[in-house]
Parts: C-alpha cells; sequence; structure tokens
C-alpha cells in the first residue's frame, strides 16, 4: 500500500516534492494503489518510484523522470506521457490505452501483457524494450518509433490496426511470432528502413501475396533464395508444414497447397498455375509420395518447365525423409535417384539433423541463384 506521507508530499506540488527527493536521496517512494487520476505530476522526479497498481489514469507525466520505476498494473489510460523518462521502467499489465507516448524514452523498460491500444508511440525510444504479449491494438501508433534497434522484443505481441510508419524494424526480435488479430498499417517507408523482413509478419500485417513477392525488387533488395512450390504427399503433411515455415521464416518464399489455395480455386489448375511461376519445384519424396500420382504429374511439370527453359536451367529440387527412393521401381523416382542430388532430410525428427539439412537446402538455394 501506498505510503500516505509520501502521497501528501506529491499532491504539494512538484516543488515541494523535487525538494523532499533531494534530501531524502535513499528513500524509495511507495506511491504504490494509490489514487492520482487527473493529477499533474509534469516533470516529476519519480526516479525508483514504486507505482505499482497506482491509478493514473489522464494524468500530466509530461518530462516526467519514471527512470527504473514500477508501473505495473497501473492505470496510465489517457495519461500524457510525452518525452517522459521511462527508462528500464516496469510497465508489465499496465493499461496504457490511448496514452500519450511520443518522444518517451522507453529504452530497455518492459512492456510485457501492456495494453497499448491507441497509444501514441510516435518517436518513441524503444531500445531493448520488452513487448513479449503486449497489446497493440487498435491504431497504437509507432510512427517513427525512432529506436527500435538493440534486440526491441515483439515475441507474441498483440497487433491489430497498429501503424509502422517510418519505422525502423531491422532489429526487432520475435516479429515472426507476432499475433495479429487483425490488418495493420505499414508504410514504404518502414519496408525500406527495415530491410528483409519475416514473410510471417508481412502476411500478418495484411499485405497481399504479390506484393511480398516484389518486394525485393520493389525496394531493390537482393533477392536472396529462389522462390519454391512444395510438392508432398498429404501423409508427410507434418514435414511438409515444418519445412514451409522455416524457409517462409529464412526468406525463402513458398508456395504450399493446400494452405495457399483459396475457397473456389480449381486445385489443378491453381496448382499448375504456381509451379509454372516457381522458379524451383521442392519435391519431398517419401514411400507415400512415390506412389503419389498428384506428385508424379508436379515433378513431370517442373521436368518439362526445365526442358523449354532456354538455358535448361534446374527446377527440380529434390529432398528425401525416407529412403524409399533408393529403392523405388517408379520410373520417374528412379530417374531421380540417378540425376539428382537429393538432400537428406530422414532423420528430420532430429533437432540437428533437421537444421544441418535445412541449412544445405538455404546453402543450395542461394549458390543456385549465384550461379551464371
Amino acid at each position: 500500500m501506498a505510503n500516505e506521507e509520501h502521497i501528501a508530499l506529491l499532491k504539494q506540488g512538484g516543488v515541494a516534492w523535487d525538494e523532499w527527493r533531494q534530501v531524502n536521496l535513499d528513500v524509495r517512494p511507495d506511491l504504490s494503489g494509490a489514487n492520482l487520476t487527473k493529477e499533474n505530476l509534469s516533470g516529476a522526479n519519480l526516479n525508483g518510484t514504486n507505482l505499482n497498481g497506482t491509478n493514473l489514469n489522464k494524468a500530466n507525466l509530461a518530462r516526467a523522470n519514471l527512470h527504473g520505476s514500477n508501473l505495473s498494473y497501473a492505470d496510465l489510460s489517457y495519461a500524457d506521457l510525452s518525452w517522459a523518462n521511462l527508462i528500464g521502467s516496469n510497465l508489465s499489465y499496465a493499461n496504457l490505452i490511448g496514452s500519450n507516448l511520443s518522444y518517451a524514452d522507453l529504452s530497455g523498460a518492459i512492456l510485457t501483457w501492456a495494453k497499448l491500444g491507441g497509444a501514441d508511440l510516435s518517436y518513441a525510444d524503444l531500445s531493448g524494450a520488452i513487448l513479449t504479449w503486449a497489446n497493440l491494438y487498435e491504431a497504437a501508433n509507432l510512427y517513427e518509433a525512432a529506436n527500435l534497434y538493440e534486440a526491441a522484443n515483439l515475441y507474441e505481441a498483440e497487433l491489430s490496426e497498429t501503424v509502422f510508419g517510418n519505422t525502423d524494424l531491422s532489429h526487432v526480435r520475435g516479429l515472426d511470432n507476432c499475433k495479429h488479430n487483425g490488418p495493420s498499417i505499414i508504410d514504404h517507408r518502414t519496408l525500406q528502413r527495415s530491410g528483409q523482413l519475416p514473410l510471417a509478419f508481412l502476411r500478418g500485417v495484411g499485405l497481399p501475396e504479390r506484393l511480398i513477392d516484389y518486394l525485393p525488387s520493389i525496394l531493390e533488395q537482393a533477392i536472396q533464395f529462389f522462390s519454391c512450390f512444395i510438392s508432398y504427399s498429404s501423409e508427410n503433411q507434418e514435414f511438409a508444414e515444418r519445412l514451409h515455415a522455416d524457409l517462409q521464416n529464412k526468406g525463402v518464399r513458398c508456395w504450399f497447397a493446400p494452405r495457399d489455395i483459396r475457397t473456389g480455386d480449381r486445385i489443378r489448375d491453381v496448382i499448375d498455375a504456381q509451379i509454372r511461376v516457381r522458379e524451383k519445384l521442392l519435391v519431398v519424396l517419401s514411400s507415400a509420395s512415390i506412389k503419389s500420382e498428384w506428385v508424379e504429374d508436379e515433378v513431370e511439370a517442373a521436368l518439362e518447365e526445365e526442358r523449354k527453359s532456354e538455358n535448361r536451367r534446374t527446377v527440380l529440387f529434390p529432398i528425401k525423409i525416407d529412403n524409399a527412393v533408393e529403392n523405388t521401381d517408379r520410373a520417374w523416382a528412379g530417374k531421380i535417384r540417378c540425376t539428382r542430388h537429393i538432400t537428406d532430410f530422414t532423420r528430420w525428427e532430429d533437432h540437428d539433423a533437421y537444421q544441418k539439412a535445412l541449412e544445405r537446402v538455404l546453402h543450395d538455394l542461394k549458390m543456385a541463384q549465384a550461379a551464371p
């Protein structure tokens, strides 16, 4: 509970409070649970203060020094925290809905589970801030959230109508694990400044697939990998989904049936079209897929693309998750065995073996791009 003497001192005004703080440097003020609704605390020295569960709804904390303060569970909804020093402060579970945090220094602040819906974070410094599981619903404004450097963490932050305007997201961790409860707004300056962003994040904020595909050329970024169509048997769905997710997170543009087929699409037509526009057909060879007429058709389509191309470019990119291809009597699979290098994922359930095989696939895709 709050120290009543500390509350009384604070309500005497900023001058009296700051004079008392200067004399009592070793005292950590306790204002926890106090009702400070609409209080004018502009410029107040609240460094290291315990404000756990304090009601600061609509309070004026502009330019206040809250360095290292405990604001967990505090109600800061619609409070003015512009230019405030919140370095290293604990804002976990705080209600910051509608608050003004423009130009605030939140470097190293803990915002786990904080509610930031509608908050203005424009020009705020969020370097090293932890926003895991934070709620950034309804137009939380990160316009020129000038510093999201040095491992700002948005792991499982909840986003919806969040504004990423002219913001550098290149050093932010957890973007591929954000929870998108609705589309957000991201402008071309953010995309330009941020470089290559996780595909899961770009899809989550609502960018159309076609735009994502062309972003590197639009932004004059080097495309690191060929795009891929993953061909597999439904019996190998678990592996295919894992591979798809990992390739996407590494920046490989993948098309994955049936997830990428929209309601009403003619499945065969869509698949044929995607094979034609993707640069590689990554076929998952297994005892099940070798028996699949669909997989055989997809491989034949890839081989036909190779035959038709002027420079006889390689389209087919085989991997195996069991050794069935080594003993099969199926002509098409036997031909792959005899003429192509097949990346070995037979131990894919072992983490280290899987990662080693994945690195080989990524390396080969890069090398293929660099080839003349």
